[in-house]
């Protein structure tokens, strides 16, 4: 008899069973639950977010079940590795070195940084533009990998996560933050985010990536070619499309 994975409570691990990702009706799905509005923790104490609920979607089109793990995201990977889910929908971006342990499914959406601040203060963004300048952005997030990378003359002042680094801005220990443009919106449209604007052009170059996607690990290729296969048909049935006006005002795929 086929023994069931328990349902996973949030940022409590999963007690993992015997059975194989196959034969288990249940996808153990990680996501970070703090980059509004990908991902987040609702008044409800829930997951939500439309990294949660393109989840749900790819779980249905596979006739699967989603039991969803909060994780921090210094700690995604490694909870991946260490078997605690089976598959991240968490608006991960590829990279060579993340690619040296995870394996990637196709694009499930496209974005791009952009820096946030006081327009009154800033309009040249270059790395000259902003020497002296206090940057934030989140641990162990492209932005912040490119800013210690290109941003030498600058101050960087990292939070733990993306609401963190927002909080550094709004308080006034950082003059701009480095972000995804689409989460940033969310923020900007906030009251604590209402005094900033986009500075300057998205940053866009081979570094900073501009997809998104779902993760497992390198074992589970199989598993990949599933996801592949569910996310062109979310597209095709609408219900992609659907999601994504939940969350924004235009397409991001």
């Amino acid at each position: 008899m086929i023994r069931r994975c328990l349902l996973a409570a949030l940022l409590l691990g999963l007690v993992a069973a015997g059975p194989t990702l196959a034969d288990d009706p249940v996808l153990r799905i990680g996501t970070e639950g703090a980059y509004p509005p990908f991902n987040f923790v609702n008044d409800k104490g829930e997951l939500a977010g439309f990294d949660v609920d393109i989840a749900k979607a790819l779980c249905k089109e596979m006739g699967r079940t989603c039991a969803f793990v909060a994780t921090p995201w210094s700690e995604i990977i490694e909870g991946l590795e260490q078997n605690k889910y089976d598959l991240m929908v968490s608006s991960m971006a590829y990279t060579e070195e993340r690619a040296k342990r995870i394996a990637y499914s196709e694009p499930y959406y496209r974005s791009h940084a952009v820096f946030i601040g006081d327009p009154k203060k800033y309009q040249d963004i270059s790395p000259e533009g902003l020497a002296g300048a206090r940057i934030t952005a989140g641990k162990g997030t492209m932005q912040a990998q490119y800013l210690a990378k290109v941003y030498g003359k600058s101050t960087l002042v990292l939070g733990e996560d993306q609401p963190e680094a927002q909080a550094l801005l709004e308080q006034g220990k950082a003059d701009l933050m480095l972000g995804d443009a689409i989460e940033l919106m969310s923020f900007l449209e906030s009251g604590e985010g209402s005094a900033f604007e986009f500075i300057g052009d998205p940053v866009t170059n081979d570094f900073l990536q501009s997809t998104a996607h779902v993760t497992a690990r390198k074992s589970d290729t199989a598993l990949l070619e599933q996801v592949n296969a569910a996310i062109k048909k979310t597209r095709l049935d609408g219900s992609y499309e659907r999601i994504n006006d939940v969350y924004f005002p235009f397409s991001i795929y």
